[in-house]
């Protein structure tokens, strides 16, 4: 791995102009807006494939199947609200919170180019999903994208689940996914390189895990080189992601805790079974 890591950034470094800052930030959000002006322009770059539509439309039908007369959703990690936007065409109210400011921007933005039969049903609030007190109920709560394996310790978890608990509407329902614990142990994390550029940007991301198996956690460091194709002013970057892999019977335990029971987890949108080349799982678990 050391060696694949040292040949990939040669590879990479060689690509990028002399004049490269020496400056390391360690808060990845707010600092990438120094040079660039804009965080949310990296994130939607980065994550141009996801299929956004599609992963609404299989929650829509999840919804469906265990709480067809549900009209109001929070979503807890609503990032930049693009999932949030695809739910509220389905006739959904949203509720959507989420922790970055920047992000909550970003969504702002999209809030205010939709129609207003649209925009109406939406709503976008910023809050920590572990203390978060709206004192409202929600026939749904969702929690997308692995915001769950951001809670990386038990109480971290705990909190999460306890405002589950408060939001939802008994016989309601609450879907997240996850990083699945016997994928990640049986397909370890590997070094990675991303590059992707759009008009403006150019970006090389540089993916270094490193495992913690006496905790269940993986810190993904990012490296990222961001270039402006206009100036070619180089950005260096550093980010860590500290993920959590979790088992079925764990959640179990803590979700039993708040009268929460998991009615179905499968992997996410192929909906087998999940196995040891599971590395992500959605929940359906009910109140």
């Amino acid at each position: 791995m050391e060696a694949m890591l040292k040949n990939d950034l040669a590879a990479v470094l060689q690509e990028l102009p002399k004049n490269i800052g020496k400056e390391k930030h360690q808060n990845f959000v707010s600092k990438i807006m120094t040079v660039f002006g804009n965080y949310s322009q990296y994130y939607d770059l980065l994550y141009r494939d996801k299929d956004y539509a599609t992963e609404a439309e299989f929650i829509h039908k999840l919804i469906q199947n265990y709480a067809p007369n549900a009209q109001s959703i929070l979503e807890l990690g609503c990032g930049t609200g693009h999932h949030a936007e695809l739910l509220a065409k389905y006739g959904y109210k949203i509720q959507g919170v989420d922790l970055s400011e920047e992000m909550l921007k970003k969504a702002g933005d999209r809030l205010a180019q939709l129609p207003p039969d649209i925009a109406n049903g939406l709503k976008f609030t910023q809050g920590d999903i572990r203390t978060l007190k709206l004192n409202q109920q929600f026939d749904v709560i969702i929690s997308l994208f692995h915001v769950i394996s951001y809670q990386t310790s038990n109480p971290d978890l705990l909190a999460t689940f306890e405002t589950v608990k408060k939001h939802l509407k008994p016989g309601g329902i609450f879907i997240f996914d996850c990083w699945y614990g016997p994928g990640v142990l049986s397909d370890r994390p590997s070094v990675r390189v991303k590059r992707l550029e759009n008009e403006q940007i150019k970006v090389t991301r540089i993916a270094e895990p490193v495992m913690y198996p006496n905790k269940n956690l993986v810190d993904v460091n990012y490296q990222v080189f961001i270039t402006n194709k206009t100036t070619g002013a180089v950005e260096e970057l550093q980010e860590t992601h500290t993920m959590r892999y979790l088992f079925k019977p764990e959640l179990e335990l803590m979700l039993s805790n708040f009268q929460l029971s998991i009615k179905e987890y499968k992997e996410w949108l192929t909906q087998k079974e999940p196995n040891f080349d599971t590395y992500g799982v959605y929940f359906v678990v009910s109140y």
